[in-house]
């Protein structure tokens, strides 16, 4: 990145210039446990599988005996005031 200098000119020095290591703003990556294809570390879900990597991350869901359930229920209050 160019530094300004404090000439007369007002412009940049080429010789201020720091130069970056080649590796440095590359992000680490690591295998995704389920497809096992490269992600960076600091994603929440794999790009190419969709997976969660933590369960931290998974949004909530329902567990579906408790769906399963309550459909059941709803059934049988139908089935008994339609009876009548």
């Amino acid at each position: 990145m160019p530094r300004w200098s404090d000439d007369d000119e007002g412009g940049w020095d080429p010789a201020d210039e720091v130069e970056e290591a080649p590796g440095d703003d590359e992000d680490v990556t690591t295998p995704c446990p389920y497809c096992r294809r490269p992600i960076y570390d600091d994603s929440e879900r794999c790009p190419a599988c969709a997976a969660f990597l933590s369960r931290e991350d998974e949004p909530y869901r329902k567990p579906w005996w408790l769906l399963v359930g309550v459909a059941v229920c709803l059934y049988a209050v139908y089935r008994w005031v339609v009876r009548f």
